[in-house]
């Protein structure tokens, strides 16, 4: 079996939750990360507990959005915390991303494209006139020239992403059946490392209801 690399999202504030997830997911057929992001990162002993952490491939996902300054000052405050990943929006700017990587250091930086709970409607209705597409391709340009580490996009976006970003490429809104809860633009696992996905994002197909059968579906569904 090919060695798929999967985040699972870690979306709670309960550290008791993330030790079984952790426990509950390791296996031999896939390199797994952990994607712990603001719901855990802001709670009150989240800190202490990625600092805890062992031989264990760890995503700060911060989606840091601010100045350059801002940017930078962020970035060098969670350095201690060790992560292998941490994300910033591209939206923030060239200069912005551009002084976040100059402190990151050994952590990749990892820029997010437009959000996959959004659609081309919910870009109208925010003030951007490019549809979907045309942006994540955009930024995908951006994210390049800032020498990114890696980017964050719709699987559905990865082939065109690929065309300008030669890094690694994440993806989120991975569903195993049509129920897509608040994502909007989503692909099954297979769809996504089809498209050229490096890394795929997983939440709650995998942490909600029985852990370890979620994981064999996953393996099956890669079959």
């Amino acid at each position: 079996m090919k060695n798929y690399k999967v985040f699972i999202a870690c979306d709670t504030k309960k550290i008791s939750v993330v030790r079984k997830i952790i426990k509950e997911t390791k296996n031999n057929n896939l390199n797994i990360g952990y994607k712990f992001g603001l719901e855990f990162l802001n709670s009150k002993n989240g800190r202490d507990f990625i600092l805890s952490i062992k031989d264990k491939i760890t995503f700060g996902d911060y989606k840091i959005s601010d100045i350059p300054n801002t940017c930078k000052s962020a970035i060098t405050a969670i350095k201690d915390l060790n992560f292998n990943y941490i994300t910033i929006h591209i939206s923030s700017g060239l200069n912005a991303l551009k002084a976040a990587k100059k402190v990151a250091g050994k952590t990749k930086l990892v820029g997010v494209s437009i959000l996959t709970s959004l659609d081309n409607k919910s870009l109208k209705e925010i003030g951007f006139n490019k549809d979907v597409k045309k942006l994540v391709f955009q930024q995908a340009k951006l994210a390049t020239k800032a020498k990114l580490d890696a980017i964050v996009c719709s699987a559905q976006e990865a082939k065109i992403v690929k065309k300008v970003f030669k890094k690694e490429i994440i993806t989120p809104g991975i569903r195993f059946s049509s129920n897509t809860n608040d994502q909007k633009r989503t692909l099954t696992p297979k769809q996504a490392y089809k498209n050229g996905a490096d890394w795929l994002v997983i939440g709650r197909d995998i942490t909600k209801g029985n852990i370890k059968k979620n994981v064999q579906t996953l393996i099956d569904h890669l079959n």
